[in-house]
């Protein structure tokens, strides 16, 4: 079998692809969480796409998903040692973005406003 990846950038982001399995993997990291909890630390995902994230993590090996059997329902998510694995490399990312937020939130200015351009006249 061939592997279909160009690099290894190419087959993280073929599974960590997208806004919010970075995040979940980030906050699972930190402790084991319920689905309310991680929900309340993501953010402003809705409850279908974080349920889905969580089905693709857990069917990918990241994520253990662990359901107590009890009524209400009582279901806990932490992170496999491929996940801690993962979230390892993340740590370095959420490093970079901390230490270069004022630039990135000045992007994000440029990008909410449509004035993309601008950030190329000042990077020259």
């Amino acid at each position: 079998m061939t592997n279909p990846f160009t690099c290894g950038l190419d087959a993280v982001l073929f599974v960590m692809g997208g806004k919010w399995k970075p995040l979940i993997v980030y906050h699972l990291a930190q402790q084991t969480l319920r689905y309310g909890e991680l929900r309340r630390a993501v953010g402003k995902v809705s409850e279908k796409v974080l349920a889905q994230q969580l089905r693709d993590l857990v069917a990918d090996g990241i994520v253990a998903r662990r359901d107590f059997k009890q009524i209400p329902p009582h279901v806990e998510y932490s992170l496999t040692p491929f996940g801690i694995s993962l979230s390892r490399a993340l740590t370095q990312l959420c490093e970079w973005g901390t230490q270069h937020s004022d630039e990135l939130a000045a992007i994000a200015e440029r990008s909410a406003s449509g004035n993309k351009d601008e950030a190329v006249t000042s990077a020259q």
